[in-house]
């Protein structure tokens, strides 16, 4: 597979696209757990839509480009659509109960949790100034906790119990890296979370509104969608460009939330959501500043 010419502006718009899209199921899934466009549907029902809808677009391009295939390490891809699928199910409750841009801050700590995992399942090392990134970051998750009697929000827990579960599930994407193509990667991912989640729905299962049959649709396609640019835009550009670039589904689902639910985040999710994002961009230039030693 030839690889893609790097192409940093390509990869800017790119990624920004995939965080529109990104904004965009959490914004759908929050009407889909609320009873905007009917009854409320359950997490996992959300969950098997967005693995469902998702697969399809997925197993349509692999019907047309037809890629060459391997043999796919089955325990790596098991682990990593384990941790996936509850992440993504978490995160699509959480967004039900407590602002988009607040549970989509908590999520980007999901890094956080991989850098910290990584030290005794992958052996990597953690300098002062990753643990310093750590740090920071936590601590805008414990303001946007709002840990006191009067405003604490047990919601949030759900949220950052997904990024946890996300953090994990990049050690299995970054073990499976290297090893298998990304659209092959994709495809047994969003087959295996159907399996996953087909399972789990059907205890859960209640027929759609038209209206939740095409968020449901919704959701699947525009996750489909982020990845696809994600991946062709971390081809084209350098993580160290492309990973800042990211955090503008916080400005996209600060947006969608106030045009369409009217919600206005305060002070206190302004504060905790920059304090997270100042974690993240430390964490991003110290990487980019070991790489570049690492080129000389």
């Amino acid at each position: 597979m030839t690889p893609a010419r790097q192409n940093p502006p390509l990869a800017a718009l790119l990624i920004v696209a995939a965080s529109a899209f990104i904004a965009g199921t959490t914004l759908l899934a929050k009407a889909l757990g609320t009873d905007t466009l009917g009854p409320a549907l359950h997490p996992m029902q959300i969950s098997h839509g967005r693995f469902l809808f998702a697969f399809l677009v997925i197993a349509s391009a692999v019907g047309i480009m037809r890629p060459k295939l391997r043999r796919p390490h089955w325990g790596l891809h098991i682990g990593r659509t384990s941790f996936g699928w509850v992440g993504i199910t978490l995160m699509f409750a959480s967004v039900a109960f407590i602002p988009i841009a607040d549970a989509t801050a908590i999520s980007f700590l999901n890094p956080v949790f991989a850098m910290v995992l990584a030290i005794p399942l992958l052996k990597e090392g953690v300098g002062p100034w990753r643990w310093l990134a750590a740090g920071v970051a936590l601590i805008g998750a414990l303001i946007l906790l709002r840990p006191t009697p009067e405003s604490f929000q047990p919601a949030a827990l759900l949220a950052l119990t997904a990024a946890a579960m996300i953090g994990m599930e990049l050690i299995f994407i970054k073990k499976l890296s290297g090893r298998e193509i990304p659209i092959q990667i994709l495809l047994i991912n969003n087959a295996m979370g159907l399996t996953i989640a087909s399972v789990a729905v059907s205890f859960v299962f209640q027929m759609p509104t038209p209206q939740q049959w095409a968020a449901l649709a919704g959701i699947g396609m525009l996750m489909a969608c982020a990845q696809a640019c994600f991946v062709n835009g971390m081809a084209r550009a350098d993580a160290s460009f492309v990973a800042p670039i990211s955090y503008a589904t916080l400005i996209f689902a600060a947006i969608y939330d106030f045009a369409v639910f009217d919600v206005t985040p305060d002070v206190i999710s302004q504060i905790g959501s920059a304090i997270i994002l100042m974690g993240g961009l430390i964490l991003v230039w110290r990487e980019a500043l070991h790489r570049q030693a690492l080129r000389r």
